[in-house]
């Protein structure tokens, strides 16, 4: 009964964030059993470009380090807010949200080449916090319980988080920079006095992933609760 509870939980997580977040998991799962090691899955250029190992383009986005609190942090903020990204903006647009992972990654991919950074999984997650922040404006957050925020700010929050555990910030800053980037070019620049839509989802994606039907039983989860974990972020709710 568990078993089948688990399994019909776990598949109504929506298709792109039930595929990232697994991959992500199973990775650090296969460097724990040591079936793997970081050092075939980091993003390095000259092993890229120059000994053909492609993998790692995708690879580097999906290993968080070991099993620990900063591995289970990411995870749950990467789980949650792609989900809710998913099942919510992106609600029926699975091929511009593939896009988004596409374009992010990307312009990632592009930057880490200029910065000292193996590993970029992180990084997205913060790209993917900031668009849902972006686009949830009148939600209020909390910080355990120290903070009262709404949510545009929650990207700089994290920042200032991971500065006082003695973090580097350049990935948060990277991926703010890219998640403003994103949510110019989508939500705002085309909306502007002779704004164009510059960012177009290709055809090839919409045949792949869009789908006509949408199952009228689907339940998402509620954006109203963006951080409803009794560690960390507490219940949200909309400005009336």
């Amino acid at each position: 009964m568990a078993y089948q509870s688990l399994r019909l939980e776990y598949l109504q997580i929506p298709p792109v964030s039930r595929a990232y977040t697994t991959a992500c998991v199973l990775t650090t799962a296969a460097v724990q059993l040591e079936l793997i090691t970081p050092f075939q899955l980091y993003f390095n250029p000259e092993l890229i470009f120059k000994h053909f190992q492609i993998w790692r383009l995708i690879t580097n986005f999906l290993f968080f380090g070991p099993v620990g609190f900063n591995f289970l942090f990411n995870m749950i903020f990467l789980y949650r807010y792609c989900r809710m990204l998913e099942e919510g903006s992106f609600r029926g647009r699975t091929a511009d949200f593939v896009f988004m992972f596409l374009f992010g990654g990307f312009l990632m991919t592009l930057f880490g080449l200029f910065v000292s950074l193996v590993f970029l999984g992180q990084a997205f997650t913060i790209m993917l916090v900031y668009v849902w922040s972006r686009r949830n404006p009148y939600v209020r957050m909390n910080f355990f319980g120290l903070l009262n925020f709404q949510a545009p700010f929650l990207p700089w929050v994290l920042m200032g988080f991971s500065l006082l555990l003695g973090n580097s910030i350049i990935v948060d800053l990277l991926g703010i920079a890219v998640g403003h980037i994103y949510f110019f070019l989508e939500d705002i620049f085309p909306n502007q006095p002779g704004g164009i839509r510059i960012l177009k989802t290709p055809s090839l994606l919409r045949t792949i992933f869009d789908t006509p039907d949408e199952d009228p039983n689907y339940n998402p989860l509620p954006e109203e609760r963006p951080g409803g974990f009794a560690w960390g972020w507490s219940k949200a709710e909309h400005d009336q």
